[in-house]
């Protein structure tokens, strides 16, 4: 079948399961297709807008799923072309690297430790890389954040990361947006099992402002610390490891570090 003609059947209609993430529930999908043949190695997939009004998701969650079967070697995006199957041989997705590191369960702690040091890093490569449209672009998420119910928690998790995934962009380093979006689906499932209050979903989008804010001066360090504030709050609320000393501010802002504001003019 040319990769421009795959039907898109009833067959694409998603079991719904509310125990398990809708990130999660497309990839298996998406896996469902490709083990039976509907989609080949070679073929390009839907648009995701087509995609993703297929299944009845949103963008958003459709493009985490993407993301976690290129991660797995499953699928590949060509720039300008958009997204094709690369491999159906699924029982050897094991033995790719990234497959692997995608599939392991780790701790929430490790998890979120990992995350702070990534996310920290490119909040300080945007301050110096990221353009105004970038910037504008994070300031709308940021607003689209701010104004998810609470208590809608599908809607403010894929609105958070949608912040979080397009200021990891802003960073121009592809090799760490890579691995960031291996961190993705287990985020996301801290972040579901975090419950936040309205109080604590308002502290979260000032945060975010307050990340902007130093990315339009171009200030490096604090846009980082920053970014470890925020960070930091989602990983003392759900990292329950007591069997060894929590990160701290300075675990990942050095002491002599200062930020612009902070300096002597």
């Amino acid at each position: 079948m040319p990769a421009d003609d795959v039907h898109l059947g009833e067959s694409w209609s998603l079991s719904p399961d509310s125990r398990r993430p809708l990130p999660e529930l497309i990839e298996q999908k998406l896996r469902e297709q490709i083990i039976g043949g509907t989609l080949k190695a070679g073929d390009r997939l839907p648009t995701e807008p087509e995609l993703a009004r297929k299944l009845d998701v949103a963008r958003s969650s459709l493009r985490t799923a993407l993301q976690r079967l290129q991660l797995q070697g499953i699928v590949e995006v060509r720039r300008g072309l958009g997204w094709y199957v690369r491999r159906t041989d699924l029982a050897a997705v094991e033995e790719h690297i990234e497959g692997r590191l995608a599939a392991k369960q780790f701790s929430q702690t490790d998890l979120l430790e990992v995350r702070i040091a990534l996310e920290t890093t490119a909040a300080s490569l945007a301050a110096v890389r990221a353009g105004d449209g970038e910037l504008d672009e994070l300031a709308k998420l940021n607003h689209r954040y701010q104004r998810a119910q609470v208590e809608d928690a599908q809607e403010v998790i894929e609105s958070d990361e949608e912040f979080h995934s397009a200021l990891i962009r802003a960073s121009h380093n592809e090799l760490l947006e890579q691995m960031y979006q291996v961190l993705v689906p287990g985020l996301q499932d801290c972040k579901r099992h975090a419950h936040p209050s309205r109080e604590v979903h308002n502290r979260s989008a000032n945060e975010h402002e307050q990340v902007i804010w130093f990315l339009r001066r171009h200030d490096e360090v604090g846009a980082k610390s920053a970014m470890t504030t925020h960070l930091l709050g989602l990983y003392n609320d759900v990292a329950t490891d007591d069997t060894q000393p929590k990160a701290t501010l300075s675990t990942y802002v050095g002491v002599s570090d200062n930020p612009i504001w902070g300096k002597s003019r």
